[in-house]
């Protein structure tokens, strides 16, 4: 056993996706695509002697189901310390990134021995479990700007990438429930996803993909008050922005938030997915 390992893991901004729903949660997952960012979520696992584990994000102490539930599938307890500077519930997978780099760095300080593959496993379906995300977990675990061709953890699915780098700006402006939206009826969104996927698959391009995911997130009547006037006053400056999902959340390529008045965080895509520090 070791002291503590931790594990970074990119942000994801999903642009677009399907859902798809299954009884065994490590098959159930989204069709879609997205972008990874370099801003992500540092995790740090320690053993501790209390039959309780404790998670800890940005200093204050909260209860995540997925990171929960991996830690009960790798029968630990452990402190899980985590730091981020994105915001839970907004649109960026931190739910996610928190599971994923807990499956990483436990794996690590307590010498499971389990593959890469079998964590992302474990901590997709934990996230998928709770509610909390359908693909974020596949996509952090592949880096760039992954397209998820079939759902499902590493045995079941297909990813793709659109083979590009790029700037990313973005606002938020609060949060959404992932939760409420994919227990309710997802058909006209999982037909939006399906035909927005379709063009990115037929133009695997940046461009491409930005045009889909506004048009997903309008079709998909997902669209809030907010976000879309702050899209489309980024388009007004030649710019291209869409919305996070899901999370009042307006991501640009390049300088289109700033060219619009705002100011934006910054960040580009990561050209790799998580990692051991």
């Amino acid at each position: 056993m070791r002291e503590e390992a931790t594990a970074f893991v990119p942000g994801h901004i999903t642009g677009f996706f399907s859902a798809h729903p299954a009884d065994d949660p490590t098959k159930a997952g989204s069709r879609g695509a997205g972008l990874t960012l370099t801003d992500g979520v540092d995790v740090t696992v320690e053993p501790t002697d209390d039959a309780e584990s404790t998670v800890v994000l940005d200093g204050e102490e909260l209860q995540i189901d997925p990171v929960d539930t991996v830690l009960e599938t790798l029968e630990v307890s452990a402190r899980v310390e985590a730091e981020s500077a994105l915001p839970l519930g907004s649109g960026f997978g931190v739910s996610g990134a928190m599971a994923l780099g807990t499956a990483l760095a436990a794996n690590h300080v307590f010498e499971r021995k389990l593959s890469k593959n079998e964590l992302v496993t474990i901590a997709h379906g934990a996230e998928v479990r709770a509610g909390t995300g359908l693909g974020d977990v596949v996509a952090q675990a592949c880096g760039g700007i992954p397209i998820r061709l079939e759902p499902g953890g590493p045995q079941e699915n297909k990813l793709d990438a659109i083979p590009e780098r790029a700037r990313v700006e973005y606002v938020s402006f609060g949060e959404l429930s992932t939760a409420d939206v994919l227990s309710g009826e997802t058909d006209q969104l999982s037909a939006a996803g399906a035909q927005a996927l379709s063009r990115v698959v037929k133009e695997p391009t940046l461009l491409s993909f930005m045009y889909a995911s506004r048009l997903f997130a309008r079709e998909a009547e997902l669209l809030t008050e907010q976000v879309a006037r702050t899209i489309g006053d980024v388009t007004e400056a030649d710019g291209q922005a869409s919305m996070a999902m899901l999370g009042e959340t307006v991501f640009a390529l390049g300088t289109g938030l700033s060219d619009a008045g705002y100011e934006p965080a910054v960040c580009a895509t990561h050209p790799a997915g998580a990692m051991l520090r």
